[in-house]
């Protein structure tokens, strides 16, 4: 997955708007203690910061 894939699903899922606020604030045990925003800055794969978005947003298992 690459990052624009990452966001437009973030964007799909939260909203454009709201996307990036959720990804810049939200921390995620999963990723760390780190939001989803800093982990894909510390170099986390865009996919596994997706698992553990989609794991906390109780998404359907077609999302994943």
């Amino acid at each position: 997955m690459r990052h624009t894939e990452f966001w437009a699903r973030m964007d799909r899922h939260l909203g454009d708007g709201y996307a990036r606020v959720w990804a810049d604030s939200f921390v995620i045990a999963a990723l760390d203690h780190r939001t989803a925003a800093e982990a894909l800055d510390a170099g986390v794969t865009p996919k596994e910061v997706w698992r553990a978005v989609w794991e906390v947003l109780e998404l359907p298992a077609s999302e994943r």
